[in-house]
C-alpha cells in the first residue's frame, strides 16, 4: 500500500493542478453545453437569410473568349450587380458579361442590392461602411476585403458582408454569433486568432488535464477504504 506520505504528496498535486485547471475546465463544459445545445444552422444566420434565392438568368451574353485577358480564363462565376450580369474571372477582376468592360470595384448601392437579394424581406437598413483591414479577433476576418458591412435595425446586431473588387455575398454575423465565437475561442484555446485547433497552450492542458483525471484515480486508489481492506486481508494471509 502507499505509504502516507506519497499519499499526502498526490493529493496535494491533485489539488493544485485542479486549481490551476478549474477556470479552463469550467470554460470547456460552457462551451461545450452552449455548442450542444445550439442549432448550427441559427448561429449560420440562416433566420435572415433568403434561403430561397435563386440567381437570375441572363441573356446575350459576351462570349468569355472575346475578353481581353491575357493570360486566357482558368476560372469564371457569373454575378448578379445591380441587376446586370457580370463574370468573375481567375478569381480576381470583374468584367460586364454584355460589354466585356471590367469593374474595378462594386458601389454601396450595388452592395445594397446584393444584400437585398440574399438577406429576408423586411429587414430595415441601419448604416453601411466600407472595411479595408480586419484584426485577427474581428468577425469577418480571414475573408476578402474590402468590404461593405450593412447594419441592420434588430436586436441581434444583424451584419452583412458583401466583398467590394468581386460583388459576393460573404456572410452574415449576429448576436448568437459572436456568443458562439467567443466561446470557440475559450474551447480552442487560441486567444490570439481564435480558429487554430493545434495551439500548444491547447496540448499543454489537455495533458495536464489527463493528469489530473489520473491523479484523481491515484488518490481514490490510495484513500479508499475498501482498497485498504483488500490489502490488510492479504498481508494477513501471508
Amino acid at each position: 500500500m502507499v505509504k502516507r506520505h506519497t499519499a499526502l504528496k498526490i493529493r496535494k498535486t491533485h489539488r493544485y493542478l485542479g486549481l490551476f485547471l478549474g477556470i479552463q475546465f469550467l470554460f470547456w463544459t460552457i462551451s461545450g453545453l452552449y455548442f450542444s445545445w445550439t442549432d448550427i444552422d441559427e448561429i449560420h444566420g440562416d433566420q435572415f437569410k433568403n434561403l430561397e434565392y435563386q440567381p437570375k438568368a441572363f441573356n446575350n451574353l459576351i462570349s468569355p473568349s472575346k475578353l481581353s485577358i491575357a493570360e486566357g480564363v482558368n476560372t469564371i462565376e457569373l454575378r448578379d450587380i445591380g441587376n446586370s450580369p457580370y463574370y468573375w474571372i481567375n478569381k480576381n477582376k470583374l468584367y460586364n458579361a454584355l460589354d466585356g468592360v471590367p469593374k474595378n470595384s462594386i458601389t454601396q448601392d450595388e452592395a445594397l442590392y446584393i444584400a437585398k437579394n440574399h438577406m429576408k424581406s423586411g429587414l430595415e437598413v441601419e448604416s453601411v461602411e466600407q472595411i479595408t483591414k480586419t484584426g485577427k479577433h474581428h468577425e469577418y476576418r480571414e475573408k476578402l476585403l474590402p468590404a461593405y458591412v450593412i447594419s441592420y435595425k434588430t436586436d441581434e446586431a444583424l451584419k452583412a458582408y458583401v466583398s467590394v473588387n468581386d460583388g459576393k455575398f460573404q456572410t452574415v454575423r449576429h448576436r448568437s454569433w459572436r456568443w458562439f465565437d467567443f466561446l470557440w475561442m475559450t474551447h480552442t484555446m487560441d486567444y490570439e486568432g481564435r480558429d487554430n485547433f493545434n495551439t500548444l497552450v491547447l496540448r499543454a492542458f489537455s495533458l495536464l488535464g489527463l493528469l489530473t483525471v489520473l491523479s484523481g484515480f491515484l488518490l481514490w486508489f490510495t484513500s479508499s477504504p475498501s482498497i485498504r481492506k483488500i490489502f490488510k486481508n492479504r498481508k494477513s494471509k501471508v
